[in-house]
């Protein structure tokens, strides 16, 4: 199989699109930001910020634009940037880098503040909870110079740990986009600028409300920067696919170089460099194998277990793994040009992009921190108006709640953690989704339309009947007809030609070829006008088929292809060809059935051929004799009564149905165009990678949901409480280090949620490898 890198897939400046790292998003609003940066730019046509990859995707309108511009605007607007490489491995490393130095920063932070967080509580909670206590810490301190002593230690904990917040919400406050850490500055700095106030110049506050509040501030930064740490750790286990596919290239290879073995880099493999593999090693890049032979572990790219045999003038793709002998390839594709690079590529462009119903998300943080700012003005005056003695420090505990537990980093985790999980899960089945959004598509479809050749079949047909006109031979239409079809690539063509080739008839060449879509192809053959297609072609030509039209279609009602051969304005004979089921594709379209979808099938094959085979499989559908436009057409008129098509196909004449199904899977196996055309490729070329798509989809678009319900209930439900609406029943308030504990809660369940996502597995399994003799 070969996968051609595409213009848009480059991740460098001068073909429309750049992506690049984004360090310091901390929640939903702090994406936004960033969204709304870069697509301030000129020209910038489409952005998009994926907060659990730590990344953004820009794509903007000609070359006129520097990856710097984006790189500008994106520390302007207060985060930081690791800078786009040519090379997706560079990339991911640079990226893990800054990551892992984060992860330590962050650990450090949450050392430092929880080691003076912990007595502070204790000095201060532990006397409330217990007289004793109360009266030997302040036989040992006085209360006033205990304070002093909290003013420090809180001190130390605000603006060294707690300094990150201040920096980033000072931030997004000036660029009038208040996030998460606007949220935190606020208020830890309210709890913090009380109780400095409470200290220091008491009798400023009404009496009654001389109260220190050292231990919230502090804890609630304590426990907020080990929500985040917890958060970076299990950020890292969501791209653990990544990591995987990125690990399966090998750093180095073995070519042979003026008939001499050397181990070079293998970013320095050139194509038509000669490679050699030694016995469990991985293919360091793609090529044709052209000594030696072998099995193949294929996996990678198929999720298929059983190795594959290997001889001459086979492809072998780079980052499988050789089982048995040695032998050496010729290099065709090497660096971003290879199979594993594309699928790199095409992962990281899944788990960026984003599913329609993020758009929910999306418009709520609009406006989510602006109105909790508001809640929590209302809150605080509504407290100093009706609260009772002393309402100042009510309305100070209520307002620091409603801030801190309101932090919508869970909104801006939701998505794409399960798109991050789903599709590196599905990349491990050999299911490869171009777009995330695809996964959602395909979750909500009712109807599967198949095409028949190459995707319930083998694509490989072989000629089975020739049926030469009485006043030829055999051996004469066979030899006119492989003439005709011997620089086609229909599967048809192709299996006439091989037949010629195994009878040992001599081919004449052809001169002024040319072929009609869908109809057939016509061409001179020593003199003689040569037609060679359906039936509808010879009728539009006004031949008549005669006798043979009978033959033909019994012919057809048994499974059979059929196609005609005109020579000088009469029919000469009728070829049948019979391309074989693959083996799952009976069990595949019952499963679909099963899962209570639509099963339909187009195809070009006369009505007859058509519905033997659809019954065979048991399709419930069936759209023959159709032209490669009239693919498109058909699934157009299903899509017109309401239906939610996904088309699966594999040859060129399939792009355009690929391309207008509201989700169009390409088999892995067919040709590049089909590949390109499709928003899902199934690599293995086995249509049971249908059913684990379809069902990995549904499962990852309720993951979505769910992690969407708990960040929304969670905050819908909590706001209120933070407020005080318990305080009539329960005469207590939330106390804001309950709602700083219960926020970072709220993120790590969203992830933990989404990593369930890794224990899926597959409806229809692969085949199991054969046992080893």
């Amino acid at each position: 199989m070969a996968m051609q890198a595409t213009k848009d897939d480059e991740n460098r400046s001068g073909d429309g699109s750049v992506d690049f790292g984004v360090r310091g998003m901390t929640c939903a609003a702090c994406v936004r930001r960033v969204e709304q940066a870069l697509s301030g730019v000129d020209g910038v046509e489409d952005v998009e910020v994926n907060l659990a990859m730590e990344r953004a995707r820009v794509r903007y309108a000609g070359d006129g634009h520097a990856p710097e511009t984006f790189y500008r605007v994106v520390r302007d607007a207060g985060y930081d940037v690791i800078e786009a490489t040519g090379d997706a491995q560079e990339q991911a490393a640079a990226e893990e880098v800054a990551r892992e130095a984060e992860r330590r920063e962050l650990l450090r932070r949450v050392v430092v503040a929880g080691a003076l967080t912990v007595p502070i509580v204790m000095m201060q909670m532990v006397p409330m909870a217990w007289a004793g206590a109360a009266q030997l810490l302040y036989g040992m301190i006085p209360q006033s110079r205990l304070n002093y002593l909290l003013f420090v230690l809180a001190s130390v904990v605000q603006f060294g740990p707690g300094l990150r917040f201040y920096v980033l919400g000072w931030k997004a406050t000036r660029a009038m986009s208040p996030d998460m850490n606007t949220l935190v500055m606020l208020g830890t700095s309210a709890a913090y600028g009380y109780s400095v106030v409470a200290t220091f110049v008491p009798r400023v506050l009404p009496a009654g409300t001389v109260h220190v509040y050292y231990e919230a501030s502090a804890a609630i930064i304590a426990l907020i920067l080990l929500g985040k740490y917890m958060e970076a750790r299990a950020k890292g286990r969501t791209s653990e696919a990544m990591k995987t596919l990125l690990e399966l290239r090998p750093s180095t290879a073995l070519v042979v170089r003026d008939g001499e073995e050397r181990e070079i880099a293998v970013d320095a493999v050139q194509p038509g460099d000669l490679v050699l593999v030694r016995p469990g090693d991985r293919i360091p890049v793609d090529g044709v194998l052209e000594e030696g032979s072998t099995y193949v572990d294929e996996s990678m790219i198929s999720g298929e277990p059983v190795p594959v045999a290997k001889a001459a003038g086979d492809e072998v793709v780079g980052g499988t793994v050789n089982e048995r002998g040695s032998f050496t390839f010729r290099a065709t594709r090497v660096g971003r040009d290879t199979v594993l690079a594309h699928i790199i590529r095409m992962v990281e462009e899944a788990q960026s992009s984003k599913p329609q119903i993020q758009a929910l998300a999306d418009r709520v943080v609009a406006v989510f921190v602006p109105v909790v700012l508001a809640i929590a003005t209302v809150t605080f005056v509504g407290w100093m108006i009706w609260g009772p003695t002393p309402a100042l420090t009510f309305a100070l505990v209520a307002a620091v709640s409603v801030l801190i537990i309101a932090c919508p980093c869970a909104m801006g985790l939701a998505t794409p953690t399960s798109v991050m999980v789903g599709t590196g899960k599905a990349a491990e089945m050999g299911v490869l989704f171009r777009r995330g959004s695809a996964l959602e598509t395909l979750a909500e479809a009712d109807t599967i339309v198949l095409d028949k050749t190459g995707t319930l079949t083998e694509g490989r047909p072989r000629l089975t009947d020739v049926h030469p006109a009485p006043a030829f031979s055999r051996t004469e239409v066979l030899r006119l007809a492989a003439a005709v079809e011997k620089r086609s690539e229909h599967p048809i063509g192709q299996a006439i030609v091989d037949a010629a080739q195994e009878e040992g008839v001599d081919v004449p060449d052809v001169s002024r070829a040319s072929a009609e879509a869908g109809l057939g192809i016509r061409a001179d053959v020593e003199g003689a006008s040569v037609l060679i297609g359906s039936e509808r072609f010879l009728t539009s030509e006004g031949i008549d088929a005669g006798s043979l039209s009978r033959t033909a279609t019994d012919l057809a009602e048994g499974g059979r292809t059929t196609v005609f051969l005109a020579v000088d304005g009469s029919v000469a004979g009728v070829f049948a060809v019979s391309d074989p089921l693959k083996d799952s594709s009976v069990a595949t379209v019952a499963e679909l059935k099963r899962l209570g979808y639509r099963v339909a099938m187009i195809t070009g094959d006369a009505r007859g051929t058509a519905e033997t085979i659809a019954e065979r499989l048991g399709i419930d559908e069936v759209v023959a004799q159709v032209l490669p436009d009239q693919k498109a057409d058909a699934v157009r008129r299903f899509q017109e009564e309401g239906r939610r098509v996904v088309f699966v196909g594999d040859g060129i004449n399939d792009a355009p149905a690929l391309a207008q199904a509201d989700v169009g899977v390409a088999i892995g196996t067919g040709t590049d165009v089909a590949i390109e055309a499709g928003d899902v490729i199934l690599m293995s070329g086995d249509p049971r990678g249908l059913v684990n798509a379809l069902a990995l989809s549904r499962q990852t678009l309720r993951n979505i949901k769910q992690n969407l319900f708990w960040a929304f209930a969670y905050n819908v439900a909590l706001i209120p409480v933070a407020a005080g609406a318990l305080y009539p029943v329960f005469e207590q308030l939330l106390s804001p280090v309950f709602a700083a504990a219960a926020m970072g809660v709220s993120s790590i369940f969203v992830l933990s949620n989404a990593l369930r996502l890794k224990r899926f597995r597959p409806v229809m399994p692969p085949r199991p490898s054969p046992t080893a003799a």
